[in-house]
């Protein structure tokens, strides 16, 4: 009798390791197709930045037209907001390695140029739009902060989409360790976050609405 529930213990633990292994290959093998996916967007994504950035030097080169300049930016910057907050969807659902925290910071690279390059539009071009640039920690632990960046995330999302055209909505992790960020960042004096920089020079801590956030646009 013994021997029989030892047999019995021994083959429930095998059971039991077997399955834990196939769930974990399982859910490393749904993280890579996720994975491919978001590598997928990026690819075309940073296409569509090389482009931007070409006809950047197109209009410093020729007197093209400033309207097709900003509205480039703004197809760009509209396409990688949606693709961040698919990559968000992602990383809610679990991540089992690095890989998306990889995936997320080479975004963050993207929307910095983005950033850069808004700034150029903007003193070269009338009637731009807005920039909107949305700070955040995307690696903190402090689950009060965490909820903040998430309300301010869902302002914001709601002002684009009341708002439209008339901003270009740049959300970005500022603790990216991104030599370009952290050097563009120096020129603020930014000790916190999240924090909501308004056409560069609105400097916002604290949000409650859109109406707050529609008092600091052009």
């Amino acid at each position: 009798m013994l021997k029989s529930r030892k047999h019995v213990f021994w083959e429930a633990l095998l059971i039991t390791i077997v399955i834990f292994f196939l769930g974990l290959l399982i859910g490393v093998a749904y993280e890579g197709s996720r994975l491919n996916r978001v590598n997928e967007y990026y690819t075309l994504s940073e296409i569509s930045l090389m482009d931007v950035l070409a006809l950047n030097d197109v209009l410093e080169l020729s007197e093209v037209s400033c309207d097709n300049f900003i509205q480039s930016n703004l197809d760009f910057a509209d396409k990688i907001y949606e693709e961040a907050r698919l990559l968000e969807k992602y990383e809610d659902a679990g991540r089992i390695t690095d890989s998306l925290k990889l995936a997320h910071k080479k975004y963050d690279l993207m929307r910095t140029y983005l950033w850069i390059n808004t700034i150029k539009t903007s003193d070269k071009c009338e009637d731009s739009p807005d920039i909107v640039v949305f700070l955040y920690e995307f690696e903190t632990r402090d689950l009060a902060k965490k909820a903040t960046q998430n309300v301010w995330g869902k302002i914001l999302f709601d002002l684009k989409q009341e708002v439209g055209n008339e901003i270009i909505l740049i959300p970005i992790a500022a603790d990216s360790n991104l030599d370009c960020l952290n050097t563009l960042l120096r020129t603020f004096d930014i000790s916190d976050y999240p924090i909501v920089i308004i056409n560069n020079k609105h400097i916002i801590s604290e949000i409650t609405s859109v109406e707050d956030l529609k008092t600091y646009l052009n």
